[in-house]
């Protein structure tokens, strides 16, 4: 038997088994396999890739070579360039602008033998101040509109060429539909109720538990009521803030840990899972009348785990309803059971 659940954030629908045994093992991976070939985002490397925009290193280390402990570059293949206007214009009924933006990478960690969550917690917070870096940065392009921070980890979630552990960037002059749908969610919800959506669900999560997966002062994990994809993970800050890139530096660390934790849990429950993880922020507040008119009290920034798990289908593309075999409340146990380091 199944049930039909909606995403109050997206307005998503998802169609989500009821009730189901499931054993962990049925979706377990292999690592991911990191050759010893030549890879330019590897410490001694750094001339191979366009000049860094942005590192972490200690005094006295040169900008371009070793010594970094996160190291930004722009993409050497880009889907979208720095240089240009936007050069909006019409084609009959047909909108388009030029291909301007930035796409740029993140290298986590100078060993390539390392993936995120196997990283020290004070290594994976310089991620984080790198991500907050780079969007306070590229806010002042007045080009811009919004940033994606993502990540694919494993060849199923899109990392086919790059095994080293990288998060990328994409600056965007539009914001995303999806990006948009939880805005006016969130704006909607606020208008009615005063209150944020987002603080609302965490407060019931937190109450009821039975998707709880990890929580520290700072910071709460858990798999959503409408969960596209088995073992699918939310991790929200328990202050209400729409921007990420106001994070406080006490935060930094605890997202650190907390990230850590559900990446290390999500690995030890299935064996080296493929996903992808991603950044819903708010985008840039370019003057437009009162259309972000409440945006700081109604949204909140939070950080989507999507593990590549099963495979989308027709269906999902024609209908855009997910279909996700595992019980949200079923993973949510599974995950909060696995012992992290």
């Amino acid at each position: 038997m199944t049930q039909m659940r909606k995403d109050v954030f997206s307005g998503r629908w998802v169609i989500v088994e009821e009730s189901v045994a499931v054993r962990p093992s049925e979706f377990q991976f292999k690592p991911v396999t990191r050759e010893a070939k030549f890879c330019p985002f590897c410490e001694t490397n750094e001339a191979s890739t366009p000049p860094e925009v942005f590192a972490i290193r200690p005094p006295g280390s040169r900008p371009n070579g070793p010594g970094w402990s996160v190291r930004v570059v722009p993409n050497s293949q880009p889907r979208l360039r720095i240089e240009g206007q936007l050069g909006r214009r019409g084609e009959g009924f047909h909108d388009l602008m030029n291909g301007v933006g930035a796409h740029e990478i993140i290298a986590e960690t100078p060993r390539h033998d390392l993936a995120l969550h196997e990283l020290p917690p004070a290594a994976i917070a310089d991620v984080v101040r790198a991500w907050v870096a780079r969007i306070l940065d590229l806010e002042r392009d007045p080009r811009m509109r919004h940033v994606l921070i993502f990540k694919n980890h494993g060849e199923e979630a899109g990392a086919h060429t790059i095994s080293h552990s990288i998060s990328q960037l994409m600056a965007l002059p539009i914001t995303p539909r999806i990006i948009k749908s939880k805005l006016m969610t969130a704006r909607e919800y606020f208008h009615q109720k005063e209150r944020c959506i987002y603080c609302d669900v965490l407060q019931q999560e937190l109450r009821d538990g039975t998707r709880m997966v990890a929580e520290n002062p700072h910071f709460a994990v858990f798999v959503p009521f409408a969960a596209r994809f088995p073992f699918e993970m939310t991790i929200l800050p328990k202050a209400h803030e729409s921007a990420f890139s106001v994070i406080k530096p006490d935060q930094v660390e605890a997202l650190a840990h907390i990230l850590r934790m559900a990446l290390q849990k999500l690995d030890g429950t299935l064996g080296h899972p493929p996903f992808n993880l991603s950044l819903q922020d708010r985008p840039f507040l370019r003057p437009r009348m009162g259309y972000w008119e409440t945006i700081d009290a109604d949204f909140h920034w939070h950080l989507e785990i999507l593990p590549q798990i099963v495979r989308v289908t027709g269906f999902e593309w024609a209908s855009f309803f997910f279909y996700n075999p595992v019980p949200p409340e079923v993973a949510a146990r599974c995950l909060a059971a696995q012992r992290c380091d």
